[in-house]
């Protein structure tokens, strides 16, 4: 089932530790980081990304829209 993965622009700082974490999911353009692709397979590593952005600007939705990412 594939994930929905989203970036806040209005949070995210640029701080690049999601594009660490998975370079081939997320990227940083100029002053915010963006998914590569909206919708992902499940990869642990987004939710990785979720759990270490330091802005929390990541979220990460399940299949059925649920929020999955960050967690508690």
């Amino acid at each position: 089932m594939a994930w929905k993965v989203e970036i806040d622009p209005r949070q995210c700082i640029a701080s690049g530790s999601c594009a660490a974490i998975a370079p081939d999911l997320f990227t940083v353009d100029g002053a915010h980081a963006r998914p590569l692709k909206e919708h992902i397979e499940e990869d642990e590593r987004a939710l990785d990304a979720a759990d270490l952005c330091p802005a929390l600007a990541i979220t990460v939705h399940d299949g059925e829209g649920g929020v999955i990412g960050p967690r508690p």
